[in-house]
């Protein structure tokens, strides 16, 4: 049995030139490695082409990534998107399922960005496609135009919910300040989620389900940017790493009592 948990990361599915290619960020990469102290394995985007038991069976933890590519809005029961907008039809119908069958198998999971509003989703719920253009609401994209370490900066605030899980990982704090490079948001939040922290303008930044069995934390932003130099980055990469140790001992545990 390895002895650092195994963290399986979305991948997306994408064209390099005329081959279909499955990629994942190295900031992700880096993030599981250095900050939750784990191996990391990526898993590309073949729907049931890779059944879920299996990857499950496999992996200690999922990490759902951040993309440039939006939720296919029949998903959920959106109107369609505008012209040109991009979508990943190979990882919906990847992440989608296999997130459920994780949550419910007590697999810890991660979801950043995409994989905040994959979340939402999958429990039932929709999204805003443009943010942005909603009365009342902010624009939480980021200036393409400006250096990385501009559009990652922090951009705004967040009320963390009293007493909840993103709440114990901040020490108590109610106010951080986290980035934001999102257009799509949280409409109607999904069944069974929990939110655990708002924006100024009231949007739902993160989220978590309720009674899981394990690790299930869902946020808007960026926390795998520079992770070792924010203490709320850090105190998640870290909690989640536990929670895939955690599974490792709970499955050697069951093993021995069979």
């Amino acid at each position: 049995m390895h002895t650092k948990p195994l963290v399986g990361i979305s991948a997306d599915r994408t064209m390099m030139g005329a081959h279909p290619s499955h990629t994942v960020g190295e900031k992700y990469i880096a993030a599981i490695v250095d900050g939750s102290q784990a191996l990391a394995m990526l898993l590309p985007a073949l729907g049931d082409r890779q059944a879920a038991s299996d990857i499950l069976r496999t992996v200690d933890g999922l990490l759902f990534t951040g993309s440039y590519s939006n939720v296919e809005p029949q998903r959920y029961g959106g109107h369609p998107s505008k012209p040109g907008t991009l979508h990943d039809a190979a990882r919906d119908a990847t992440t989608l399922p296999l997130m459920r069958a994780a949550i419910d198998a007590g697999v810890p999971v991660l979801a950043v960005c995409r994989g905040f509003q994959e979340m939402n989703v999958v429990f039932g719920g929709t999204l805003h496609q443009s943010v942005h253009a909603v009365a009342g609401f902010d624009d939480h994209r980021e200036n393409k135009e400006d250096v990385l370490d501009v559009q990652y900066g922090p951009s705004h605030a967040l009320k963390l919910t009293q007493g909840g899980l993103l709440q114990r990982l901040a020490n108590g704090a109610i106010d951080v300040r986290v980035n934001s490079l999102h257009g799509q948001g949280i409409e109607r939040l999904g069944d069974g989620l929990v939110t655990e922290a708002v924006a100024p303008d009231g949007l739902i930044e993160a989220v978590s389900v309720a009674g899981a069995a394990a690790f299930a934390l869902g946020v808007q932003w960026h926390p795998e940017w520079k992770h070792a130099a924010d203490p709320l980055s850090t105190a998640i990469f870290r909690a989640f790493g536990d929670a895939c140790r955690a599974r490792i001992r709970n499955r050697a545990a069951a093993a021995c009592a069979n």
